[in-house]
């Protein structure tokens, strides 16, 4: 079975999203067989990837960071967002960390790049604002030698 795991920014701007997913999308549709999809469900890439995954009949594991991580989504909309997908994985894995902090996002996100064939990367090519962010978990599997694919759209800025 084929793993590709996903990084990615919370927030992709409005110009840039059907780039993106349908960059997504290719990157999906390249892989023929059983597919399993490795994400931490966080708003913007992460459950991008996660659903159009579900859409093409991948098994998604999902990683969770910390114990309190549904209490880090904004509002019912988002947390119901994140609880739908959840409850279509088919695994999951918890991460030790009782609370949300920047070690638990980058404990899950290099979880994610160690058990990933692929590690997909919607990402504008900028440093992490905090560790865990995007920028540090691809400079992690590329200094692993894991096969990395940046998405992004050129001339975007993320906000």
């Amino acid at each position: 079975m084929k793993r590709i795991g996903v990084t990615g920014h919370r927030n992709i701007p409005a110009e840039a999203y059907a780039h993106i997913r349908a960059a997504v999308e290719a990157v999906l549709c390249t892989h023929v067989g059983a597919l399993e999809a490795l994400s931490s469900l966080a708003v913007g890439a992460d459950q991008l990837f996660a659903t159009l995954a579900l859409d093409r009949d991948a098994e998604l594991t999902v990683v969770i960071p910390s114990g309190d991580y549904e209490d880090t989504f904004d509002g019912p909309e988002e947390l119901a967002d994140y609880r739908r997908l959840k409850d279509r994985a088919t695994s999951e894995v918890r991460m030790a960390f009782p609370h949300s902090t920047d070690e638990a996002y980058y404990a899950a996100g290099t979880y994610i790049a160690d058990h990933c064939d692929r590690l997909l990367a919607v990402w504008d090519g900028l440093p992490a604002r905090g560790l865990g962010g995007t920028g540090d978990i691809v400079r992690y599997a590329r200094e692993r030698g894991k096969p990395v694919t940046v998405i992004w759209c050129e001339g975007v800025e993320r906000a």
